[in-house]
This record gives structure tokens, sequence and C-alpha cells, in this order.
């Protein structure tokens, strides 16, 4: 159930996200979820989009190294603590996170949090176990 997320290596210089923004959205792909982690000479942009495969080729075919990672997607109610339990889930299941962020939702009293383990399926076997509703990427594109 793990959903596909784009990583997308850009050089840290003025210009070059909105480059890949637009590019995407000449080509109708629409962002879910983003994240982008920098150093002095490039960074990280991390993307959840509404299609996967069109984002990869355009990207690709204009010259962005692009890298196709499986995250877990999860669903956790907008209130103190609920990051936090399903955080409790994974770290007494010994699955280690390697990072996260948010998704941009359209709900006023759910966030969807996008979790990178080394075991998707032991990470989400847990957390449904624990109740929390796995994101696919059928929920993505519902978005």
């Amino acid at each position: 159930m793990a959903i596909k997320q784009l990583t997308v290596f850009v050089e840290n210089k003025q210009g070059a996200v909105v480059s890949i923004t637009d590019t995407l959205s000449r080509h109708n792909v629409n962002l879910r979820a983003l994240s982008i982690a920098e150093t002095q000479d490039f960074g990280i942009l991390r993307l959840i989009v509404n299609d996967t495969k069109t984002a990869q080729q355009v990207l690709s075919d204009a010259g962005y190294l692009i890298k196709i990672t499986e995250v877990v997607g999860v669903k956790i109610g907008d209130a103190p603590g609920k990051l936090t339990a399903a955080l409790q889930v994974l770290d007494e299941k010994n699955i280690n996170m390697e990072y996260l962020y948010a998704f941009m939702a359209r709900t006023e009293k759910h966030a969807y949090v996008v979790i990178r383990v080394e075991d998707n399926a032991a990470a989400e076997a847990a957390l449904e176990n624990a109740g929390f509703h796995i994101i696919t990427n059928a929920d993505v594109n519902k978005l």
C-alpha cells in the first residue's frame, strides 16, 4: 500500500524550485505534498503528486535526476498527541523513521503524514493494527 514519492535533486540557486513546479504545472501534475532539504550546493525536493509517471517523465526530460521511493502515508487526527501516538507505534515495533513531512489536505479534522522507514510493510501493519488509516496512491489521487 505504500505511496510513491519523487525525490528530485536540485541545484541550490534562485529559481530552481519554481522551474520544477512550473514544469509540473504545465503538464497538469498537481502537488499533494512536498518537502525540501538543502545544503550549500544542492537541495533534495521530495514530492507526492497526483500523477507520478508523468511527473517522473517530464522532470527527467527536463534534465533532473529523479528517484522514486515508496513511503508510508498515514492519516492522523488533528489533535495534540496524535502524531506522537503514531510515532510511538513505530518505535514500539523497532521501526526506525528516516524522515517525515505532512500532506496538503482538504480536511479540517485530519492531517496526512508521509513517513520514510526501512520496512514499509511492517510500518503499515503496525499502524493499521493500532487503528491508523494508511493512505494509498488512490487516496492521494482523490485529494
